[in-house]
């Protein structure tokens, strides 16, 4: 893993961009507060080419059968790239941008780019998988670890979801939609109008998870931190709602967090 740390900064906002650990970005301070979970597991983690729990390892690619290593067994779990060195294609103060090859165990070559740029109210993560060969289904989004306290109250979490998908015993989506429950949550949420998701920790921030994207993954069960997950389709989606990147056609996503002061 190489040890290069990009520090973006835009106003009294600071990024750090770990291209060596995944291409996660590994802290966000905005005055000097951290923001998100410390620790090389934690950050915010690009999950590609596919994301979440994938059922048993395995998804159909017409009538082939792929088979992953199982990292979260029984499943696979948040794609293979955040395991990997990612390589630094350009930097500036307040963005950077960053590729990496599929390769093993993934059977297809293609590429990814991630771009984040960072102002003083928002910070922006825009990602495309692109092939010039074979096409092939993909997932893409981002497993943010928010911290729960900022040093006074815990955060709370507002949002409005069409639905929830019903979550199996194996954490999976059963494929049945449900009126959303109480949490807490290891929860597939659908918002058809794109995510939206405000998180406030009270007297001190507001802040905003959008993205065009209609399905976020919301997670509350440790102590020290919230998780927020913007991505192209539910859990074991490269099985239920595969999305093709073909040579003409490659996959992107965005989402932006903004903050306001309270």
């Amino acid at each position: 893993m190489s040890d290069e740390h990009i520090t973006l900064t835009a106003g009294d906002a600071e990024v750090d961009v770990l291209p060596g650990n995944g291409g996660r970005v590994g802290g966000l301070r905005l005055g000097g507060v951290e923001l998100l979970r410390q620790g090389e597991r934690y950050g915010c983690f690009p999950m590609v080419p596919w994301c979440g729990r994938l059922r048993d390892g395995r998804f159909r690619d017409g009538a082939t059968v792929r088979q992953m290593p199982l990292n979260a067994p029984p499943h696979a779990m948040h794609g293979t790239a955040r395991n990997a060195p990612w390589r630094t294609a350009r930097t500036s103060t307040d963005e950077a941008v960053l590729t990496y090859d599929l390769t093993d165990p993934w059977p297809y070559p293609g590429r990814v780019t991630q771009q984040v740029a960072l102002t003083e109210e928002s910070l922006k993560l825009t990602m495309s998988v692109e092939t010039h060969g074979s096409s092939f289904p993909a997932q893409l989004g981002w497993h943010p670890w928010f911290l729960r306290n900022l040093g006074g109250e815990d955060v709370t979490l507002g949002f409005e979801p069409a639905w929830q998908e019903e979550r199996g015993e194996d954490h999976l989506p059963t494929g049945r939609r449900v009126d959303p429950r109480p949490g807490p949550w290891d929860d597939c949420f659908g918002m058809p109008g794109g995510v939206d998701v405000t998180l406030t920790w009270p007297g001190q921030l507001r802040l905003k998870v959008t993205s065009r994207e209609e399905w976020v993954v919301v997670y509350d069960e440790q102590a020290e931190a919230v998780c927020v997950e913007p991505q192209t389709g539910p859990p074991d989606g490269l099985n239920t709602h595969p999305r093709l990147v073909t040579p003409l056609e490659p996959l992107e996503a965005s989402t932006t967090w903004t903050w306001t002061r309270l």
